[in-house]
């Protein structure tokens, strides 16, 4: 029996890499195997989507409170980033040392305690405070991102990736843009602590059936390329295409820091056009209806025709967009028309979602799984760290059509790499060799 027989099953007992590797997979008899990826893998991508989309809106406003500026406000996005960013290759060694279920349900575990954590400083901390707990969630954020990727690279099929890393930041942007409608109207209610109240809560109990249902996924995998394996592992991150993945991850998420974890596409309306945390959550949250089953369908595109057939025309598209928000900033237009370009937006970015990490699991080296993805989250996550810092450090200088102009650019310098430097990396399973 071969690897496709089970195409359709994210987590199986056992599938056929690659590479021709065998690696075992979490599966328990009884359960059906897309319960078992709902209940261990998109619960708790839907309740941290969830978490940022909740504290997104309310953070601006948090902010004010401490009576800071715009500039130092954006450290509250750039903490949350320096976290992901400082985790990234201490996770990827971790996940390749004691194994991917420990870490997916340890991340899980620091976010919720980051967010009650945020929920006191909101009563009595200070801006520092909440810079330091901003700082934990990224770490705990990082660790279930990267062992939730490893565990589809160890388990997925080449011709189901696409379809089951978009699936994951589908049902991750449900959360995440559902998220700010129910922080914005929490805070309005109950105060600027509840969200994050809320978060801790769905986030602990979203890991129970995670802990029951995912078993590890790397110890055949593993062995098998560990035999294999001469040479150190770190020259494997120096081989075709894998650099230049790197270079269109980092610029890409330049870009895609502004709108996620960033958050300064929120933070500008906030400061330039006074909109509440309500406000604020209704315009994110009304995203979800035209971005998730964009989202959705990029994923059967990828594992049809091939990864680049969506991120060439979903980073120029992204470029366009956010030139269309530097005008608006640049000419002083009105509220209206920046909604405008927040749809635009969101719209184009959608497109991009998840390509990144599916072009990640079609380049990791078997041998070095959590490295890989260690590094490629470090460079990813430095990209999207470098994105709120810019914005602050552009919009204090020049104003926010510049910074603006710089996250255009950061796009549209990936589509480029991608149209020129990279080959396209879904491989047909009658064109490779030793399948079956």
């Amino acid at each position: 029996m071969n690897g496709e027989a089970g195409c359709e099953r994210t987590i199986a007992l056992m599938r056929q890499n690659d590479d021709g590797s065998q690696s075992e997979a979490p599966a328990r008899r009884g359960l059906h195997p897309q319960l078992r990826l709902i209940l261990g893998l998109h619960v708790p991508a839907i309740a941290l989507g969830l978490g940022n989309g909740i504290g997104l809106p309310v953070l601006p406003e948090l902010t004010k409170l401490y009576g800071v500026s715009i500039v130092q406000a954006s450290w509250v996005f750039v903490a949350y980033l320096l976290g992901t960013l400082v985790a990234s290759l201490p996770t990827g060694m971790l996940i390749d040392r004691i194994g991917r279920r420990w870490i997916l349900l340890a991340g899980p575990l620091v976010v919720a305690v980051s967010s009650l954590l945020i929920a006191k400083a909101a009563f009595s901390g200070s801006f520092n405070e909440l810079l330091v707990y901003r700082f934990i969630a990224g770490v705990g954020t990082q660790m279930w991102m990267q062992s939730r990727i490893t565990v589809i690279a160890d388990t997925g099929a080449v011709q189901q990736r696409g379809k089951q890393v978009t699936q994951m930041f589908g049902v991750q942007q449900v959360g995440a843009l559902a998220g700010p409608l129910i922080g914005g109207f929490a805070a309005v209610t109950w105060g600027l602590w509840s969200p994050f109240l809320i978060h801790a809560v769905l986030t602990l109990l979203s890991i129970i059936p995670t802990y029951f249902v995912i078993k590890e996924t790397a110890p055949a995998a593993k062995r098998a390329a560990d035999a294999a394996m001469k040479g150190p592992r770190w020259g494997l991150l120096l081989k075709n295409p894998i650099p230049t993945v790197f270079s269109i991850q980092f610029l890409t998420n330049v870009t895609r820091g502004a709108v996620f974890e960033g958050g300064v596409i929120l933070l500008y309306p906030s400061y330039a056009y006074g909109l509440d945390p309500a406000e604020l959550g209704v315009l994110r949250s009304a995203m979800a209806v035209g971005t998730v089953p964009i989202l959705f369908s990029t994923g059967f595109v990828m594992d049809r025709f091939g990864r680049k057939y969506t991120i060439v025309p979903g980073l120029i598209l992204t470029s366009l967009s956010m030139a269309s928000v530097s005008v608006t900033a640049f000419a002083g237009l009105s509220l209206a028309w920046f909604i405008a370009s927040f749809v635009f937006v969101h719209l184009a970015i959608s497109i991009i979602s998840g390509n990144m990490q599916t072009l990640g699991t079609d380049v990791a080296p078997p041998q070095a799984r959590g490295l890989f993805f260690g590094m490629s989250r470090l460079v990813a996550q430095g990209g999207s760290t470098a994105s709120p810092m810019s914005f602050g450090l552009l919009s204090g200088a020049f104003g926010f059509g510049a910074a603006f102009v710089l996250l255009a650019s950061t796009a549209f310098a990936a589509a480029i790499v991608v149209v020129f430097f990279l080959e396209e990396t879904l491989r047909k399973p009658d064109k490779t060799a030793g399948d079956g």
